[in-house]
This record gives structure tokens, C-alpha cells and sequence, in this order.
């Protein structure tokens, strides 16, 4: 039976040496990422009053981090990851402590941008590394296609956990507790990591002949870089969608229980999406993927009730971890080793610079033109992911 099979494959990869200190280590150190987004919002809103300037700055937190993720990746793939992680692991978290001043002191705007725009430049690459030591750790497709949706499970559960946490401090608390929770994760995600084994598989070389484009001269990357960022646009916005509405109907601390809704589906899926043997490629499954991507986004500008929310939250949710396992399988097989965390890093920066932009734009249009014009926007994204994976399908 398909789903027998599906355990016994998991549990064999359970067994491997290292990979259940690795995957233990990879969903304590990457809570700050469930975290960030929501935290960011709810206490940038509560500094300054305005949903418009939060989202700008989340947007622009995530802009830097995809400017600076390529950067961080060639390093790594020359110099290794540990003295890197080091000098990340003192500023990011420096940082975002200072960020807690606005809330008890008068201080420009501009301020808070500043922060931002550092925290985002010094965000330490725990996901892109994880991802590479997958990579490195496992040669053939079947069981990397297994640990990358492990992978995009574990996030997900970030995604529950975060969210969960976050809306637990606003609901008993105040946006400013929530902020101090994810500031104490986000200090020790660096140290802990460094002390998993993860670190050892990370592979480098600093001899290797490399282009300057580095993994960018591959025409396929390029496609499945800019498929990822669409797709990311569309979380983006459905991300700035759900407080919206949350504002809108009274119950801040709603936003959260969307959001990890559609975190647990997307786990859902992930591990469906792992477990399962596919006759197709995955040039060829994932426009259908996108298809129904499409169709769950569309439904989300109708929703204005709570329920409605949550099942296409979930529904929707069921899509994201198949559909970024799929685009992480065919970067793996399309880059060259030496490329490898620097091709991570660049879908990394596909990822948070598309969220960040559906975030940003989402937000604007949401005070502009209302709640629904929000996710007519993630509609359109996910419209346009559809189009570029049928291109990726028919390419050589």
C-alpha cells in the first residue's frame, strides 16, 4: 500500500546517522522564520500605527536578506560555513534587540528602517545550509526528494509554531511581548546550530575554477528562480492578507491561527508529496500543483468569514511544500556542485525578496483599494507561476 510504503521509506531515512540530530536542530534554529514575518507586522504596527509602514519594512527586511543571501552563499561555498555563522550570529540578533528602543523612547522612523535594513543584510542562512547539506549528504534522487520534503515539512512546522507562538503573546499579552519571543529565538538559532553535526557536511572549495554569474549562466536555474519568486509573491500576499483581515474583523490574534492553518497544510502535503513514487518528473507535475495554487488563491478574495478563511487557508497550504520540494529537486539536479549554496541562496533570494514583495505591494494596495485587492494580487502571482512552469515543461 502507497502510504505503507511512504512509512517505511521515512523511517529508513529516520535511521541515517546524523539525520535525526540534523532535522531536530533545523526546527528549533528556524523558528525565527515562522516568527518574523508576523512579529515584524503586529509590533511595527503597534510603534508606529500604521499597517502600510509595517508591511513596507517587513518587505524591505526581506529584500536585504535576498541581496545579501548569494553573497553568503559563494562564501560559504569558498570559505565554509562556521566563521560566517559567527559573525551573522552577533549582528542579527544585536540588531533586533536595538529595534526594541522605539517602544519605550521617541525615535525617527527612520530608525527602525535602518534596523531593518541591517537585521535583513546579516539574516544567517540556516535554511540555505540545511538545504545544501541535503545535497551533499544524499546522491540519488529518490532519497533527496525524500529529505528536501522533510525539509519543507519542518519549515511548515515553523510555520505552525511561529504564528501559533506569536498570536499566544498577542492574545495574553501585547505585540511587544510577541517581538521579545522571537528575539530570544533568534539569539540562540546561531549556537545551536553551530553545534549540530549539519555543519560538518557542508562542503567547500576554494581552487574551484567559477563563473562570476556563478549558478545564474544555467538558463533552467534562472526559469526556476523567477517561477519560485512568483510563487513567493503570492505567499506574500496572502502572508499581509490574513492580518489584514484580522484588523478588519477585530480579532488580531487571528492572523496567527491562519497562518499556521496554512502551515499544517502545507506539511500535510510535504509529507504526501515525499512519501509518494511518481511516475512524472517534476517538470511535469508541478504546473498542475500551480493549477490548483491558482484556484485556492482566486477563492481567497471572496472569503470574509473566519471558516471560510481557514479551509482555504488549509486547502491552499496543501500546495506550498509540494510545489517548493519540486522546485528545490530541480535545482539540485540542474547546479553544479560547486554551486550549491550559492544556487541555494538564490532561490532563497527568489523566496524572501517575493515575499517581501507581495508583502510590500500587498499592503499597499490593501489601504489603497480594501481586503480583497490583497489577495487579487497573490491571484495574479500565482497566475503567472503557472505560465512560467508550462514554459519550464516544454524546455529541452
Amino acid at each position: 500500500m502507497p502510504l505503507l510504503d511512504a512509512r517505511d521509506r521515512y523511517l529508513q531515512f529516520l535511521k541515517t546517522p546524523d539525520i535525526r540530530a540534523i532535522l531536530i536542530t533545523a526546527l528549533i534554529t528556524r523558528m525565527p522564520v515562522g516568527m518574523s514575518s508576523l512579529a515584524f507586522l503586529m509590533y511595527l504596527k503597534q510603534v508606529t500605527g500604521s499597517l502600510a509602514f509595517a508591511g513596507w519594512n517587513v518587505g524591505i527586511y526581506l529584500v536585504a536578506m535576498s541581496v545579501a543571501a548569494p553573497v553568503m552563499g559563494r562564501l560559504i561555498d569558498r570559505f565554509g560555513a562556521r566563521r560566517l555563522l559567527v559573525v551573522v550570529g552577533i549582528v542579527h540578533p544585536l540588531v533586533l534587540w536595538l529595534m526594541l528602543l522605539p517602544a519605550t523612547t521617541p525615535l525617527p522612523t527612520l530608525f527602525i528602517t535602518a534596523c531593518m535594513i541591517v537585521a535583513g543584510l546579516f539574516c544567517p542562512p540556516l535554511i540555505v545550509l540545511t538545504r545544501a547539506v541535503w545535497r551533499y549528504r544524499f546522491e540519488t534522487p529518490d532519497l533527496r526528494k525524500i529529505a528536501f520534503s522533510f525539509d519543507a515539512v519542518l519549515t511548515e512546522l515553523n510555520f505552525v509554531a511561529g504564528p501559533l507562538l506569536v498570536a499566544l503573546a498577542l492574545a495574553v499579552a501585547s505585540p511587544i511581548w510577541a517581538f521579545l519571543l522571537f528575539l530570544v529565538f533568534s539569539t540562540l538559532s546561531v549556537p545551536l546550530f553551530l553545534r549540530s553535526p549539519a555543519v560538518h557536511y557542508v562542503k567547500y572549495d576554494r581552487t574551484v575554477e567559477r563563473h562570476w554569474l556563478g549558478p545564474l549562466t544555467e538558463p533552467r536555474l534562472l526559469l526556476v528562480f523567477i517561477i519560485t519568486f512568483t510563487i513567493a509573491m503570492t505567499l506574500g500576499a496572502i502572508e499581509i492578507g490574513y492580518p489584514a483581515f484580522a484588523e478588519q474583523y477585530g480579532k488580531p490574534f487571528w492572523a496567527g491561527i491562519l497562518m499556521a492553518f496554512a502551515s499544517i497544510g502545507s506539511a500535510i502535503g510535504g509529507l504526501t508529496y515525499g512519501g509518494i513514487r511518481l511516475k512524472s518528473s517534476p517538470e511535469q507535475h508541478l504546473p498542475w500543483m500551480l493549477a490548483a495554487l491558482l484556484l485556492f488563491a482566486a477563492l481567497h478574495i471572496t472569503a470574509n468569514i473566519p471558516a471560510y478563511f481557514l479551509l482555504l487557508a488549509t486547502l491552499l497550504g496543501m500546495l506550498v511544500a509540494p510545489a517548493l520540494t519540486a522546485l528545490t529537486l530541480l535545482i539540485s539536479r540542474y547546479t553544479p556542485e560547486r554551486y550549491t549554496a550559492e544556487a541555494f541562496t538564490w532561490s532563497s533570494t527568489s523566496i524572501v525578496s517575493g515575499i517581501g514583495a507581495g508583502m510590500a505591494l500587498g499592503g499597499a494596495l490593501g489601504e489603497w483599494f480594501g481586503l480583497p485587492a490583497i489577495f487579487a494580487l497573490g491571484t495574479f502571482c500565482a497566475l503567472v507561476s503557472l505560465a512560467l512552469a508550462w514554459w519550464l515543461k516544454r524546455l529541452p
